[in-house]
């Protein structure tokens, strides 16, 4: 077998051990799955009815549903970051890193596990959202080019934050400090252009609004499901997403070696 080929083996095997603790220990899966979906229902449910008076068009709780959407399925990716960065970390402290290094295994599996893992976990997970929001009233005028392009944006981001989680997993001292610090990806959606127009914010916060990295992919997303024009947020949200991923991956790489040589 190549050098490739071994560094695959061990991805799989790293991969199942993952997907494994996932299933017997259910409850960091559903708290993150459970905290988007609190979110979609209590936007729709309680403010969806005077903020969406305020979006013009029709008004109202069945037009704000449809823009509230893709910020939750932001929040969604997010929410599965946040665990990453849990789970490296409950690595790093308790030792079974250090095991691993004593056995012939890819050293890039070890991570690689924890990354693909994560990205099975949120396509789950927005599966699920998808289907609540569409039982709510989310009505999206999509057809099947602009579902894949909408999926293929989530999924870059998936990608992008749980390899900057899982840089941020390795620098933490503690799993405490791993379950705080992925906290700013929850909070940029509500900071964007994700639950209101960024046009209705105070002049400073709507200048951070329209230039921070989750807003074009907000705008993006809507746009595709909604049939809304998206601009060149399609460019920048993809070039965004490349550029989180790339320092994640990077970072990642630089940590997880510099705790080997210790």
């Amino acid at each position: 077998m190549t050098t490739m080929s071994y560094a695959a083996r061990d991805s799989v095997t790293m991969l199942r051990r993952n997907l494994r603790h996932m299933r017997r220990y259910p409850s960091l899966t559903l708290m993150l799955l459970g905290q988007p979906l609190v979110f979609l229902l209590l936007f729709v449910y309680v403010f969806g009815g005077t903020l969406g008076d305020g979006l013009g068009g029709a008004g109202g709780r069945a037009e704000y549903v449809g823009y509230v959407t893709p910020a939750i399925l932001l929040i969604t990716v997010a929410s599965a970051a946040l665990g990453t960065a849990v789970s490296v970390a409950m690595d790093m402290t308790e030792g079974i890193i250090a095991r691993f290094r004593t056995m012939a295994i890819s050293r890039a599996s070890m991570l690689t596990g924890h990354v693909v893992g994560t990205v099975i976990q949120t396509v789950l997970g927005l599966v699920v959202v998808t289907g609540v929001a569409l039982a709510v009233g989310f009505s999206p005028t999509a057809g099947f080019g602009e579902w894949a392009a909408a999926a293929g944006v989530l999924l870059l981001l998936t990608v992008a934050l749980t390899w900057m989680s899982v840089a941020l997993g390795l620098v933490a001292k503690s799993v405490e400090t791993a379950s705080n610090t992925p906290m700013v990806f929850l909070l940029l959606p509500f900071l964007g252009s994700g639950f209101v127009p960024a046009e209705s914010m105070p002049t400073a916060l709507r200048w951070f609004a329209e230039y921070q990295p989750f807003t074009p992919v907000v705008e993006t997303v809507r746009g595709l499901l909604l049939g809304t024009p998206i601009g060149n947020s399609g460019w920048l949200a993809i070039g965004w997403c490349l550029l989180i991923g790339g320092v994640g991956y990077l970072w990642s790489k630089s940590l997880f070696a510099r705790e080997r040589n210790r």
